[in-house]
C-alpha cells in the first residue's frame, strides 16, 4: 500500500500482511478532471475507489429533470453506493461526477470481492465505512423531504388563499391534504413564519408575501 493510502484511509493499517500485498498488486492509480462522470444511473459498479484528492459529487436526476445532491465523497471517504453495488451486485440509481480534481485508487470488483472474502480486516473497513455513510445519506433524505413538504404547503397555501391572503385551515387539514403529519405542517410553518413569509394563528394563516411562496413552489427558493 502507499503512505499517501494510509494517510487518508488510517483503517487500512489493521489489514495483515497478505492483504496489503493483495492491494498493492491490485490497486490502479487514477486522475480526473472536472466533470468526470464516473458513473450513471442503470450501470454497474466498475470499482471500489479509495479518493486521495478532489471531490465526487452523488446526485439523482428526479422524473421531472431536477438535480438532487445525495452526498458528496470527499478524500479520505468511499462511495457508500458503490460499496454497496458491489455487495450486493446491482446497477446504481444515481451518478457520480467529480467536482474537482480526482485522484484516486481503484480496486475491480473481482478483487475488492476476493478481499471482502479473505480479510477480516478489510471487510470492517468496507462495511463501517458503509455504516459511518449511510447516516448522513439518511441526514440528507431527511432534508429533502422536508423540502418537497414545503413546496406542496406552498402550493397548498396559495390555493387556498382568499383575495386578502386569509387561509382558514387547521395544521390538520393542510396535512391531509398535502399527505404528511400535522407536526411535519407545524414546523413548515414555523419556517416561513420565521421568513416573514406567513403570519399563524390559531386554525387561520395569512399569506404575507405570496411571491416567496410561489418561488418556494416552482423549485426557485
Amino acid at each position: 500500500m502507499t503512505p499517501a493510502l494510509l494517510d487518508r484511509f488510517p483503517a487500512l493499517a489493521a489489514l495483515d500482511d497478505a492483504a496489503r500485498g493483495f492491494l498493492r498488486a491490485h490497486l490502479q492509480p487514477v486522475r480526473l478532471p472536472v466533470g468526470h462522470v464516473l458513473f450513471r444511473p442503470g450501470e454497474l459498479c466498475p470499482s471500489f475507489t479509495f479518493v486521495l484528492s478532489g471531490s465526487v459529487a452523488v446526485r439523482r436526476i428526479t422524473r421531472s429533470g431536477k438535480e438532487l445532491l445525495l452526498y458528496r465523497v470527499a478524500p479520505g471517504q468511499t462511495c457508500v453506493m458503490s460499496t454497496a453495488c458491489l455487495i450486493n451486485p446491482d446497477r446504481y440509481a444515481a451518478e457520480g461526477v467529480t467536482e474537482a480534481p480526482v485522484e484516486a485508487l481503484c480496486l475491480a470488483p473481482a478483487d475488492f470481492a476476493h478481499l471482502l472474502a479473505e480479510s477480516e480486516a478489510f471487510r470492517q473497513f468496507a462495511f463501517g465505512s458503509c455504516a459511518a455513510r449511510i447516516g448522513d445519506l439518511m441526514q440528507r433524505i431527511e432534508e429533502l423531504a422536508d423540502i418537497a413538504v414545503g413546496r406542496r404547503l406552498a402550493e397548498r397555501l396559495l390555493a387556498l388563499q382568499s383575495p386578502a391572503g386569509h387561509v382558514a385551515a387547521t395544521h390538520q387539514a393542510l396535512a391531509s391534504d398535502i399527505g404528511t403529519a400535522r407536526e411535519v405542517v407545524t414546523r413548515a410553518l414555523r419556517d416561513f413564519a420565521a421568513r416573514g413569509w406567513v403570519r399563524v394563528g390559531r386554525g387561520d394563516v395569512v399569506v404575507l408575501r405570496g411571491e416567496a411562496l410561489l418561488n418556494l413552489a416552482g423549485g426557485r427558493e
